[in-house]
């Protein structure tokens, strides 16, 4: 395969590094969006809240990756943090599709983020891409931020939305919270540990994105392992594979006083079970499978 020219947003978060690396790797060239400015021809500016962005540096490149959003589980869910949570992906979403329809010789594929929050919560359902929205907070983030890449779509632009699960890595993301606490022994389920995981590795969340930037594939791709699990079995997994007990359940009080109850459910006590149909439609072969050997070979590589 030929060099491709990726930019990309959010190229500093966990996903953002990760994608990066590998595509620089394979020999692509990168292009990384950048709110403090930069200069040079493979930094973009852009302030979504201000509405600019360099529409320019956009002709040639290929595809745009589109990670970029204030962190779900990074502030209390305040009014005004919850605003910034919408508006940081909805603003940013459509100043990038706008942009992208008005350029002839732009960008003819945009992989844009969104997550499995869009299918709302549940102990029982399955949820695959052709199921509708759920209800909540979450939920109606992500349909509003899938609906922003409109102009683009319009445009004749190849859209895919990436329903990203729980991305498990040491370096980051729920896995680096997790590992000192179960480390010591002293991690256990939380709540009821019925609710369900959707997880995906950090190795499958990037080879997926690669294999998407090329695939025919439009709409929304659940990016989720293929066999989820939940609560209860993530937690006993992930002991039995550091070699630690895990006994005592987290009662939901704490986590809930520390970090408010909407967002201590939200990201804790509630889930979804949702399955990467269109994903492996279009031919993907996941990495990991199952959860046991996902975290055996992400916590057996240098950190």
């Amino acid at each position: 395969m030929s060099p491709r020219t990726i930019a990309i947003t959010g190229a500093s978060g966990l996903i953002g590094t990760a994608l990066a690396d590998h595509l620089t790797s394979r020999g692509d060239r990168v292009i990384r969006f950048s709110r403090t400015g930069g200069t040079g021809s493979d930094v973009i500016a852009w302030d979504p809240r201000r509405g600019t962005l360099e529409t320019d540096k956009l002709r040639g490149v290929d595809a745009v990756v589109h990670l970029a959003g204030a962190g779900i589980g990074d502030k209390r869910w305040t009014t005004d943090y919850k605003r910034e949570i919408l508006e940081s992906r909805t603003k940013s979403t459509a100043l990038l599709a706008t942009a992208m329809a008005e350029l002839s010789d732009g960008p003819k594929v945009l992989l844009s983020g969104s997550a499995i929050g869009y299918y709302g919560e549940s102990l029982d359902a399955t949820f695959i891409e052709s199921s509708p929205a759920g209800s909540g907070f979450l939920a109606d983030v992500c349909e509003q931020w899938e609906a922003a890449t409109a102009p683009a779509e319009r445009a004749g632009i190849r859209v895919a939305h990436l329903r990203t699960g729980i991305v498990l890595s040491p370096r980051g993301g729920a896995l680096k919270k997790l590992l000192p606490l179960f480390k010591l022994g002293a991690g256990g389920r939380m709540g009821s540990g019925r609710q369900w995981q959707s997880w995906i590795s950090i190795d499958d969340e990037i080879l997926a994105i690669d294999h998407l930037l090329s695939a025919s594939v439009s709409g929304p791709v659940n990016l989720t392992a293929p066999r989820p699990v939940t609560q209860a079995e993530f937690t006993k997994t992930l002991a039995h594979v550091l070699r630690r007990p895990s006994l005592l359940p987290v009662p939901s009080f704490g986590p809930k006083l520390l970090l408010g109850s909407e967002l201590a459910d939200a990201l804790l006590f509630t889930g979804q079970r949702v399955l990467p149909e269109v994903l492996g439609a279009s031919g993907y072969q996941f990495r990991h499978h199952d959860l046991e050997s996902a975290l055996r070979a992400l916590l057996d590589r240098p950190a």
